[in-house]
């Protein structure tokens, strides 16, 4: 009797063994499915942050949040080279704490992932323990994974996680977090384009308005609340022959004088740049073009009837044999033996305008847009407004 009730016992302990390891081995099937639908939805919000009209800075930010949140990840930290060091892009760790971070390829303990292109893992035992690369502190995590970073087989920097208990990543998968380690590359690589925009915009010395850059980076996003907006492009016809027949310096003058009237007629939400040589581009965000044609009438009027006086670098001679001698550059500005000869004559130039403005439609081509009317100014040779 005694021997039947154990040996029921055992069969039924035996049974709730198999359930268990049934249920265990579907929960971790379940984890894992549950990871890889997870993993789908960050994909794609990936994309969906690649698409917003903001800057490096913040996109990388807001990958990293999608990271944490979805991943109930407790820290994390993207670290990349610039070309002279490394610098962290995104990180929700407290500040203090991100010289150490951002040196992490020189610890010993993540050479051979580095090498090998391959997940790092550590983990301390217990709580009085701290992790390899920690220096000064302990508390704030007991594990990471070390993922580093790779573009074309070209080393760039690392994507570190870390948990705040021993052991915590024992049962993630790392085949999905190599995946969102290869969709951060692929986003590094995506926005070094936006990154080389943004860093080469420059203040342009004598109008002080941005370069044509301006417009793809910071611009974009004002251009881009709006679903249509009016660009124009004008050009001073007469700045090249100001230049050759007066003098540099007034072409300059010109430019300046020309700039800061223009700026002044626009309002704030207008965008003003320096597109090149003797052209200008105005966006006009959210307007349309009926009205900027008559606008930029009236403002063509005041350009034209500037009076600006030659630089001080202009002189007339009055010998015809000095005058060519200066134009060959035989005779310096200023020699003593015939300075004499020179006298200083008021000259003044008036620029001239030709004006195209065309329409711009959110989530289109701006670049696309604007040479379209950059090649219309440069084929017209009248002084005119037109649109496109």
């Amino acid at each position: 009797m005694v021997l039947g009730t154990i040996i029921v016992l055992v069969f039924i302990v035996m049974l709730l063994m198999i359930y268990n390891y049934s249920v265990h081995k579907k929960i971790d099937t379940f984890t894992n499915l549950n990871q890889r639908v997870t993993s789908l939805n960050v994909l794609q919000e990936f994309m969906n942050t690649l698409g917003e009209n903001t800057t490096i800075k913040e996109k990388l930010e807001n990958i990293n949040d999608i990271l944490i949140n979805k991943y109930a990840i407790k820290y994390s930290t993207i670290v990349v080279f610039d070309g002279a060091e490394y610098k962290i892009r995104a990180s929700n760790v407290e500040q203090k704490h991100w010289e150490a971070l951002k040196n992490l390829q020189n610890d010993p303990v993540f050479g051979d992932s580095i090498k090998t292109a391959t997940p790092k893992y550590v983990t301390v035992e217990n709580e009085n323990e701290k992790l390899p690369y920690q220096k000064m502190e302990f508390g704030r995590a007991k594990c990471a994974i070390f993922f580093p970073l790779y573009v074309d087989n070209v080393y760039i920097g690392y994507w570190i996680i870390e948990g705040s208990m021993p052991h915590e990543f024992d049962k993630i998968d790392t085949t999905i977090l190599e995946v969102v380690r290869n969709n951060i590359v692929t986003i590094l690589k995506t926005v070094e384009k936006q990154s080389t925009i943004e860093n080469i915009v420059r203040d342009d010395l004598f109008s002080g308005l941005k370069s044509a850059e301006y417009l793809y980076g910071e611009g974009k996003k004002i251009i881009d609340r709006y679903t249509t907006s009016a660009i124009c492009i004008f050009k001073i016809t007469n700045l090249p022959n100001i230049n050759t027949e007066i003098s540099r310096k007034t072409g300059d003058m010109v430019i300046t004088q020309v700039a800061n009237l223009v700026k002044n007629s626009l309002g704030k939400e207008y965008i003003f740049v320096r597109f090149m040589g003797p052209k200008f581009a105005i966006v006009f965000s959210g307007a349309d073009v009926s009205g900027v044609n008559n606008f930029m009438r009236g403002l063509k009027s005041k350009v034209e009837s500037m009076q600006i006086e030659a630089a001080d670098d202009y002189y007339y001679y009055d010998e015809q044999d000095d005058y060519e001698k200066v134009n060959e550059g035989q005779l310096e500005i200023g020699d003593n033996n015939n300075l004499n000869d020179a006298e200083d004559v008021e000259v003044v130039v008036s620029p001239k305008l030709r004006i195209a403005i065309s329409t711009y439609y959110k989530g289109t081509s701006l670049d696309g847009a604007l040479k379209k009317v950059e090649e219309y100014i440069d084929l017209s040779d009248e002084n005119t407004i037109n649109t496109l």
